[in-house]
């Protein structure tokens, strides 16, 4: 759980940059401001989603006062979100302009849902998610 959790923190920080990094907004008509605004929402929206959700299962593992059903409740939505992305990139890839940037993003989103699936399997066989 501590590397998903790791990855998954570095994934949100990482992406609160991206919109600058990629220069996302010269690819917005100018006029469009309300699309702009959107666009910057859902980034925040997005990134914050992915560091709490990180911290929490973070807290969940090592908290004292997490037990058995909250830990399978946040690790199965955390489970669900990372699936998502990683059939969100075999369906439609970002990253398509480099077969090496387009599949190390699969690889690295397999990895988290990989590391987050067996926290999962562990809690559920009764060990230590750690």
């Amino acid at each position: 759980m501590t590397l998903g959790s790791a990855a998954s923190i570095g994934f949100g920080i990482w992406h609160f940059f991206v919109p600058g990094m990629w220069d996302w907004y010269s690819y917005i008509d100018a006029s469009a401001t309300e699309l702009v605004l959107a666009v910057r929402a859902v980034n925040v929206f997005f990134s914050l989603s992915l560091v709490l959700f990180g911290l929490m299962n973070l807290l969940m593992a090592y908290g004292q006062k997490a037990n058995r059903y909250s830990v399978l409740v946040v690790l199965g939505a955390t489970c669900v979100l990372w699936a998502v992305r990683v059939a969100m990139q075999v369906i439609y890839p970002q990253g398509s302009m480099s077969a090496a940037l387009q599949y190390g993003m699969l690889s690295s989103f397999v990895l988290v849902l990989a590391c987050y699936s067996a926290s999962l399997a562990l809690v559920l066989l009764g060990k230590s998610p750690h």
